[in-house]
């Protein structure tokens, strides 16, 4: 197939608000009216404060959106995670936690958890890696003791646990420093929208159940508080190497997020992994050791994606990102993210944290925000093979999406009344789980036609070992029993389309990256006999 033409498009595989709906530049009216109304009842309740000529607003578009979207738009349960978060990265000073952390703590806490790798998937949003078993018993005691203090100059409201706070200190930098240069960068096709998400290819080989067991409560309080303060910053999870009892730990795990995060979710068999991070992501981007051709290994520092090279200026004596923790200012050294880095011509990248309780703040570098059809950025860093051709449209996609990049907020109507916000609902007491979108049939990707890739959310699971119901004498049978708390059986598989195979809810085999286990959520299907390209437990690849 594919993989590398100037078009080549894999849209978001998520059931709702898959990259770029819902993202700025890409609301529908209902959506922008909700953003509006819920930006003016933010200043109301004293949560946000827009721009003034002196100082940036409190919060970017982004930002706000993130909220709204994981509350799919309903304005009174945004507003309600959003002040929660709010108070709680007050009670935890979370800016002054990242900016004063030790680097040798933040190095400590880096190495146990997701990596990103300085490459980024073929819309220009970053990946990061992430191996489950380096958090062995031996090393989460050992840091859970060292993870007492984060040795920062920052208070905490005495209830998250100091290791936690040191993991969010990894959040931080990937909202802070990450995901504003991902933005700054435009070889993308969309170039005006601010990338807020990340992907995540999630290693959990060699990984036993025992210590899956162990690590349950480490992992539950990790997950629901990342989806509590940092909603909507995942775009794909990709599961790689699942073993056979993984039924079991999804039945803990998928309690600990909401529909549309575990929408997002795709298990990939040895056998499939390749065609399909590759529809996703360019090979280039790809660490060697999931198919791809990026030098990457799990600890190491980001590998720089060669397109940052063009736009970027280092300070004398630097040539690439320190250790420890960053973010990003404008010409005034004001903290900027999200939309505000669109609105610069050029940022600067400072080194924070402390090193033996000093205060280390360094400017790195300055990276040129550039945006027009003559950008220097070479279009194959990003997964296309033609050069000086990705922001061949960007004018006309600014003009297409400049009304939304930076809603109005007005300051009074006609007659001198400040606005008010619209109608609010009363925050539900449960979300809805999102509604079924069945697959479609597969398109041939072709030069300039994306390939379909919104997907149903995932009902049942299927390990590698596991087969797909067939005609009779040909394959596995349905079980008529579940070991997982919660699952029915009977239920139509998001992986099966009338007996035959789909691809993350993009048509049958045929199509393009074809997958026998992707969307593999539900043990429903009977273990039998190993399908097609699965390994056996204990088989080598």
């Amino acid at each position: 197939m594919a993989t590398e033409g100037p078009m080549h498009r894999v849209e978001s595989a998520t059931v709702e608000y898959g990259y770029p709906r819902g993202h700025l530049g890409h609301l529908s009216n209902e959506e922008q009216a909700a953003f509006k109304d819920f930006k003016i009842l933010c200043q109301e309740k004293g949560y946000y404060r827009p721009a003034t000529a002196d100082e940036v607003e409190t919060h970017d578009d982004a930002t706000l959106l993130r909220f709204l979207r994981a509350r799919r738009f309903v304005i009174a349960d945004a507003l309600k995670q959003f002040k929660e978060t709010n108070d709680w990265r007050k009670a935890n000073q979370l800016d002054t936690l990242y900016e004063t952390i030790d680097l040798d703590q933040y190095e400590e806490t880096r190495r146990l958890y997701p990596q990103w790798t300085g490459r980024r998937d073929r819309r220009g949003i970053p990946v990061y890696v992430f191996e489950i078993k380096h958090l062995n018993s031996k090393k989460m005691s050992a840091y859970e003791k060292a993870a007492k203090a984060t040795s920062s100059k920052a208070s905490t409201d005495g209830r998250t646990p100091a290791k936690m706070l040191r993991l969010f200190a990894l959040y931080e930098n990937l909202i802070r420093f990450v995901m504003p240069l991902c933005t700054a960068l435009t070889d993308r096709e969309h170039p005006r929208t601010p990338i807020t998400q990340s992907n995540n290819i999630v290693d959990i080989s060699g990984v036993g159940l025992k210590q899956f067991w162990n690590l349950r409560a480490h992992m539950q309080d990790a997950s629901m508080l990342a989806t509590a303060h940092y909603p909507e910053t995942l775009d794909r999870i990709f599961i790689i190497g699942a073993p056979s009892f993984f039924p079991t730990v999804w039945g803990w795990i998928k309690k600990w997020f909401d529909p549309i995060t575990t929408s997002k979710i795709f298990i990939l068999s040895h056998a499939e992994m390749k065609n399909t991070l590759e529809s996703f992501i360019d090979p280039v981007n790809i660490p060697v050791k999931y198919g791809g051709k990026l030098k990457f290994e799990f600890g190491d520092l980001p590998l720089l994606d060669p397109a940052l090279a063009k736009v970027t200026k280092w300070n004398a004596g630097k040539s690439d990102f320190p250790h420890g923790p960053m973010y990003w200012t404008n010409k005034k050294g004001q903290p900027v993210e999200g939309e505000e880095v669109e609105m610069e011509r050029e940022i600067t990248a400072q080194s924070v944290g402390s090193i033996a309780g000093k205060a280390r703040k360094v400017e790195v570098c300055t990276v040129t925000h550039v945006l027009d059809g003559n950008n220097a950025v070479d279009a194959v860093t990003n997964g296309h093979a033609m050069a000086g051709t990705v922001n061949a449209n960007a004018a006309s996609d600014a003009q297409a999406v400049d009304s939304d990049v930076k809603p109005s907020l007005p300051s009074s109507d006609a007659n001198g009344e400040k606005p008010k916000a619209a109608a609010i609902l009363v925050p539900t007491q449960a979300q809805p789980e999102a509604p079924i979108v069945h697959p479609t049939p597969a398109q041939k990707v072709e030069e300039g036609v994306p390939v379909p890739a919104s997907r149903p959310v995932p009902e049942r699971f299927v390990t590698a070992l596991e087969g797909f119901p067939t005609k009779a004498g040909q394959g596995a049978e349905l079980s008529t029993g579940s070991a997982v708390e919660g699952l029915e059986f009977g239920k139509k598989s998001g992986n099966v389309d009338g007996n035959v195979a789909v691809t993350n809810g993009n048509g049958g085999v045929k199509g393009p990256h074809s997958t026998m286990t992707a969307n593999l959520l539900d043990p429903s299907l009977a273990v039998g006999a190993a399908g097609p390209g699965f390994r056996k437990e204990g088989e080598k690849a």
